[in-house]
């Protein structure tokens, strides 16, 4: 057996059997160990290692189970370092497989494109350290077949992220010794575990803390997305008539048309979620780090340690009072947390009520679900209308994936999602060009769905070599493009002093049309709908052009108002 063999070996035992590459230099001379195994493997062709790498993390994000990233090194540990960023801060599994580039000995010469470490090379084993949970740098066949194992491993346990295997190009096409030193095992045995089970105290204290309150909420983060827990959670909530807003991560794991769904929290969200965190007596944080952006930077009216009570359950005990100190930290699966609520005894229906009929004050107060008209300049449209279009459009059937900037600040905020877990969305460094390979990497690991990625003009450009890798493996995907012909957030904060922001308005339905698939364009709002059940009749990757007016602003559906007093909320 050889190293490339042992490691596809490895991979097919560990349950992963499918990867994302671009190919070059040791990935190269891996392939044809793929190859030989092609009946059990499917290798999927991307045309950028920044695509790729995305693809592989929505794959992660969507199975729960590592996504499989294959580039080579200089470039793995450079483009492709927008997924697996992407993954370790969004706690999304994922393997990177990468090599050194050596070229045989020639490390120490200073030969172009070497990540060995040595004088005059890159360090791919050194970078891969500073964006994964885990990195091992393998110099024998048994170091690479023993290093991919435990990076299926670090990848998969909790907290879940990016684990990279860095070659030694030179190994990969060398003989495993029959009996090395370090004796070689079957993957299975790595990979048991039991599930974490949380402390019954503890869960105890939580349901009696919710059943005394008067006004509770609970924040549901990417733990609650993670362990697809949303359904339960919305049962719970709407029992206990307990509000439940989300992180960004959070957003769409419940039904966000019932009476207990507030929205998303954050500057750049839903004012009725803001307003009702505000307005707790008592905050139950599942699986949600805090992040400044969650609570308006740490707004003191928002969130208020001391005067609300503040648990947080996390399967990270170091998240777990991190931003916010917390009255009580947890280290818990959301979903056990939430199993446990459920089976306990709640309020009465009558106290239940009560609190519904406060959710539902602080909503109409701030309008929730209220998606306004804006007028526009001729021949474009607002992005409210690319939301009401798609709220529209939405089943259960679908999954929507979102970019970077105004566009996904629309939809974040004004866009209400009804079935849990359809939003599949950036939000670790939550980078422009997203969109368009994740919608792509869904199409491919969630075939029975129905994929629509929303993205900019600008993020679009970045990776439209997504739009060539549909096209080559036959994937029905609809991609709308909301273009406003620049970068419009950062136009938006630069106000009248605009520079750097402005593209040409370009015409993306004939680029679509030259990468292999087909292009609509829109310029009226009520066309909006129509074009896009009409790119899912048509099949293949379909690119839906909507020019939106350029004064179209985020800051008509952020929350950049002062919070008032929060005793004028009770």
């Amino acid at each position: 057996m050889k190293t490339n063999e042992g490691v596809i070996k490895t991979f097919i035992e560990a349950g992963i059997t499918r990867g994302f590459t671009l190919p070059g230099l040791g990935i190269t001379w891996s392939l044809p160990a793929f190859f030989d195994r092609k009946d059990e493997f499917e290798l999927v062709l991307a045309r950028s290692e920044q695509s790729a790498s995305v693809m592989a993390q929505v794959a992660g994000k969507l199975t729960g189970r590592p996504g499989l990233l294959m580039a080579q090194g200089p470039f793995a540990s450079s483009t492709g370092a927008f997924g697996i960023l992407e993954a370790y801060f969004s706690s999304t599994p994922m393997v990177v497989l990468t090599d050194t580039s050596c070229y045989d000995g020639f490390a120490q010469y200073g030969v172009y494109q070497t990540m060995t470490g040595d004088y005059g090379a890159g360090d791919a084993f050194a970078v891969m350290k500073t964006m994964t949970k885990y990195a091992t740098y393998a110099t024998t066949p048994a170091e690479a077949i023993y290093g991919t194992q435990l990076a299926v491993k670090h990848a998969m346990t909790p907290r879940q992220g990016p684990a990279a295997v860095v070659m030694r190009t030179n190994i990969i096409k060398e003989e495993v010794p029959e009996h090395p030193r370090a004796k070689l095992y079957p993957t299975e045995g790595y990979l048991r575990s039991t599930p974490m089970k949380p402390d019954g105290d503890a869960l105890h204290r939580i349901a009696e803390t919710l059943k005394a309150a008067e006004r509770p909420v609970i924040i549901a983060g990417n733990g609650v997305y993670m362990s697809r827990s949303g359904e339960m959670l919305s049962r719970l909530a709407n029992r206990e008539g307990i509000a439940v807003a989300s992180s960004y991560h959070g957003k769409g794991v419940i039904d966000e048309t019932t009476p207990i769904a507030v929205g998303m929290m954050g500057n750049w969200a839903a004012k009725s979620a803001n307003r009702m965190v505000q307005a707790a007596d008592v905050i139950l944080v599942l699986g949600c780090s805090l992040g400044p952006e969650y609570t308006r930077f740490r707004d003191e009216k928002m969130m208020r340690p001391g005067e609300q009570t503040i648990i947080q359950v996390d399967l990270d005990p170091l998240n777990a009072g991190w931003v916010l100190p917390v009255d009580m930290a947890v280290t818990a699966d959301a979903a056990d947390v939430i199993r446990y609520l459920l089976d306990a005894s709640g309020v009465d229906q009558a106290q239940a009520e009560k609190r519904k009929d406060f959710i539902g004050k602080i909503k109409a107060d701030n309008r929730y679900g209220d998606l306004p008209h804006f007028k526009t300049r001729p021949g474009t449209v607002h992005y409210a209308d690319i939301m009401r279009a798609l709220d529209g459009f939405l089943t259960p059937d679908d999954l929507l994936t979102l970019d970077a900037g105004t566009n996904r600040i629309w939809a974040t905020s004004s866009l209400p999602l009804r079935t849990p877990h359809q939003l599949v969305a950036p939000g670790g460094i939550g980078g422009m060009g997203w969109s368009t390979p994740a919608a792509t990497g869904a199409k491919v690991t969630c075939p029975e769905k129905r994929v629509t990625g929303v993205i900019g003009d600008g993020g679009f450009v970045m990776t439209m070599d997504a739009i060539a890798t549909a096209a080559e493996h036959n994937l029905d995907v609809v991609y709308v493009v909301a273009n406003n012909a620049g970068l419009g957030m950062v136009r938006d904060n630069l106000g009248n002093k605009a520079i750097g922001v402005d593209f040409g308005d370009h015409d993306f339905a004939k680029v679509a049309e030259g990468l292999g698939g087909s292009g609509i364009t829109v310029t009226e709002a009520d066309q909006i709908g129509d074009a896009i059940r009409e790119g899912h009749r048509r099949g293949g990757p379909v690119v839906i052009d909507v020019k939106v007016d350029p004064a179209a602003s985020h800051r008509d559906c952020s929350d950049y108002d002062d919070l008032p007093d929060p005793s004028a909320l009770k």
